[in-house]
């Protein structure tokens, strides 16, 4: 595994050193003795335009790493090059890395540039659109929020902790809306996600205090 991070790591500088030394064979030796070094070369350069340094910015966040990983991103020189689902990856950890740093607006534009790439996966999508949720509900903009929410939960999200939180904010939506039932109904559904996350868990004893309070 740390072999394939730092073939993804220094694979533009290899396959430049690779078509340097089959230029040097090319000349000394003739063509074919140099085609390997040609095709090795060709492919690290090819490949580290084509597909970029995904992995390893995700290993960086993965980790809490947010300054590493914010270096590799902005390694990216040409975003453009990068093929249809790698780009939509990266405008998908570009948009998180800018919610670290609470930049809302940014984080908005880059994950529905995201979005309108078509995400990889089932799982990336939903968490697109909670992100989007989550960012709207930071604006207040209430509306937004629930719409966003709701194309996340059917989209599907990646794993219990995440569809708790997504299920707590549709229910403080719905308090807010006082419709009560379905504040319940969601909070219900947080609580049977039986999430461990600190957060989550704090969120929902705190919501637990008033809503067994409220009618419905």
């Amino acid at each position: 595994m740390k072999f394939y991070n730092l073939l993804i790591k220094y694979r533009l500088p290899l396959g430049i050193l690779g078509i340097i030394l089959a230029v040097l064979v090319n000349v000394s030796s003739g063509f074919w003795p140099a085609f390997a070094l040609y095709l090795i070369g060709l492919i690290g350069i090819v490949s580290h335009y084509l597909f970029g340094p995904m992995r390893l910015i995700q290993g960086y966040m993965e980790d809490g790493d947010i300054d590493g990983a914010q270096k590799v991103i902005d390694s990216i020189r040409f975003p453009k090059l990068l093929i249809k689902p790698v780009r939509s990856v990266y405008y998908f950890l570009k948009s998180n890395l800018a919610l670290f740093k609470q930049d809302f607006d940014g984080a908005e534009v880059l994950m529905k540039k995201s979005l309108s790439l078509g995400v990889p996966m089932k799982e990336t999508e939903g968490a697109a659109y909670f992100q989007l949720g989550s960012i709207a509900m930071q604006k207040s903009n209430m509306k937004q929020a629930e719409e966003y929410i709701r194309k996340a939960i059917r989209a599907g999200l990646p794993d219990k902790e995440n569809a708790a939180a997504a299920y707590l904010q549709m229910c403080q939506i719905f308090i807010n809306k006082r419709e009560f039932r379905a504040a319940k109904d969601y909070f219900r559904r947080a609580k049977e996600q039986k999430p461990t996350t600190a957060q989550v868990v704090d969120q929902i004893k705190q919501i637990e205090k008033y809503i067994n309070r409220i009618p419905g």
